[in-house]
């Protein structure tokens, strides 16, 4: 049976399909064009898929979506993509399609992906977690998914990192995502610098008093942030995804800044980078099945 796994992504779409080898048999990314809302996303899904199946009759479905599935409601919830909040994707999907589907978040489809067939496929307590526009995070365990009693489990981004901190689109303050997603570091070094940078021209150079201020700021927060997640679940490894992922300070200034505030005398969680890049969403919704 072949598998097809979609990633519904912020700014594209991409669609995935596998044999039973896991070879990549097509793949095609769209737009997501969210400005155009909800039915205009649904049609673009349904359209990849008629693409991505084509010459397939038998075939699995896993999607991959920002959020999550309310256990209550069977809606989304939780999306920074907003306008799939309280919406049925998943039913509106099916009853398109004729055929069950298997819909997990994307933080949950890059850990399954990274323990599965990337840097974490040796380990097998895997926390994943994304660092991008958003904070997330997913865990697997023995190769499944650990959703948790109200399918939550992983959201490390919402933990309060600072009482009565940075506000959050989740309506609350102080969440870990409004210090280390790369829209906060920018915004952060637009508050420090005068200037609008991208994370990536930020990183090339350290050197000035404010910059060193801005690092030292994103190490202690991803330090103590990271270290909770290892007081609690304790994982056999970490792996780190999404655009943020890409600073290489993170694997040593900020493994040690991990290391130095967890509740233990013995600190050796490994902190990987990821191996799949931004595609693993798309191989972890593949796999979902």
């Amino acid at each position: 049976m072949h598998k097809i796994g979609v990633d519904l992504g912020g700014t594209k779409i991409e669609g995935l399909c596998l044999d039973d080898n896991l070879q990549i048999i097509q793949r095609k990314r769209i737009p997501t064009n969210q400005q155009n809302g909800y039915h205009s996303i649904v049609e673009s899904i349904l359209s990849l898929t008629e693409v991505l199946t084509k010459d397939i009759s038998n075939y699995s479905m896993g999607v991959c979506t920002p959020g999550a599935i309310s256990k209550k409601t069977g809606l989304i919830k939780n999306s920074n993509t907003q306008c799939l909040i309280g919406m049925p994707l998943k039913d509106d999907l099916e009853k398109s399609l004729g055929k069950k589907i298997t819909m997990e978040n994307d933080a949950n489809c890059f850990a399954m992906a990274e323990a599965t067939i990337g840097a974490a496929t040796d380990y097998g307590v895997v926390f994943g977690v994304i660092l991008g526009t958003g904070v997330g995070g997913g865990i697997v365990i023995d190769g499944k998914i650990h959703r948790g009693r109200t399918y939550i489990a992983g959201e490390w981004g919402h933990h309060t990192l600072h009482q009565n901190g940075n506000r959050c689109y989740c309506g609350r303050f102080g969440c870990v995502e409004t210090y280390i997603s790369g829209t906060a570091l920018e915004k952060r070094w637009n508050e420090l610098t005068g200037r609008t940078e991208p994370l990536t021209s930020i990183i090339q150079n350290l050197s000035s008093d404010s910059a060193q201020q801005w690092k030292r700021e994103f190490l202690e927060n991803f330090g103590v942030g990271l270290a909770n997640v290892i007081d609690i679940l304790d994982p056999d490894a970490i792996v780190l995804g999404g655009g943020v992922s890409n600073v290489d300070f993170l694997y040593t200034e900020g493994r040690n800044a991990v290391y130095g505030q967890v509740f233990s005398d013995l600190v050796d969680t490994p902190i990987l980078k990821n191996k799949l890049g931004d595609s693993a969403g798309v191989f972890g919704a593949a796999l979902l099945s």
